[in-house]
């Protein structure tokens, strides 16, 4: 990542959550996500919203300024979609798990105010969400077909955002996204799920007692579904309109995205964004 970028990056991870403390309240700041920060920089640049930067004070270091990007109609609805997703994402590990019930707790609020602004939003997210536990109480042993709702969450939620800016192209690439976030969270988990006997696409499909095992029997074809979404993601790309300099979004997914399914194929730590070396 150029420095540019990821001075570009910090100030729309910070200017996110003090928007998500101003909308949804300081609590769901707790649910901050590195994923919602790229949406928020693909949106401003595709919707031609230039991102203000000013150097403020923040909450965790209150004696040096930081560039902090200002608040604006895309972020707000960006911090909504955080929390909401959230508050899902904790309801997904009740059910699952059995646990996040004292967490989930702490968001009810936030998730309150985010669907009082944006009802559509928490409408597809739910919609989606019940699709998938349908899939996932099945043991569906197909990998595109689990990741299917997450991918189509994913793209109806990028429609709602962009609005008349929205293009079927916008509409793949955020399905691709999507698609890639479900499969690589589960390659992640799929140790942890194999121990603790939870669904994960991966498992249904191979039924490998480890991921190392599973990939060892079963990389070539693992490899194609992420290559697939790879191409299209990259196809897509390029018949999007960007208003401004799209260094940052293309480096997340063409490099950024391909590195980190590496990281996880061989088991290896993920590195947060913030703390990558800059070049």
């Amino acid at each position: 990542m150029y420095v540019k970028d990821g001075v570009l990056y910090k100030a729309l991870y910070c200017g996110l959550c003090k928007s998500i403390g101003g909308t949804c309240g300081q609590v769901a700041r707790a649910g901050l996500s590195y994923d919602m920060t790229f949406l928020s920089a693909l949106l401003h640049n595709i919707m031609n919203k230039d991102v203000k930067i000013e150097n403020r004070h923040c909450i965790l270091h209150p004696i040096m300024k930081r560039p902090i990007a200002s608040d604006d109609e895309i972020t707000r609805a960006v911090a909504c979609l955080n929390t909401a997703l959230t508050y899902y994402k904790l309801s997904d590990d009740i059910a699952d798990e059995n646990k996040g019930r004292f967490s989930r707790a702490f968001f009810k609020r936030g998730f309150a105010r985010a669907k009082a602004l944006h009802p559509k939003m928490s409408e597809i997210i739910k919609e989606r969400m019940t699709e998938l536990e349908k899939l996932e109480s099945k043991n569906c042993a197909s990998l595109d077909a689990a990741a299917d709702p997450f991918g189509n969450m994913i793209a109806e939620l990028s429609d709602y955002c962009l609005q008349e800016y929205a293009t079927e192209h916008t509409r793949q690439l955020c399905y691709g996204i999507g698609k890639w976030v479900y499969l690589i969270d589960a390659l992640d988990d799929y140790d942890k799920d194999v121990r603790k006997k939870n669904y994960n696409p991966f498992v249904a499909a191979f039924g490998c007692s480890s991921r190392k095992e599973m990939l060892e029997k079963n990389g070539e074809e693992t490899g194609f579904v992420f290559g697939s979404i790879f191409s299209a993601n990259a196809e897509h790309l390029k018949n999007i309109r960007f208003y401004f300099n799209h260094d940052l979004t293309d480096n997340i997914i063409l490099r950024g995205m391909p590195a980190a399914t590496r990281r996880v194929s061989c088991g290896c730590k993920k590195v947060k964004p913030e703390k990558a070396k800059l070049k």
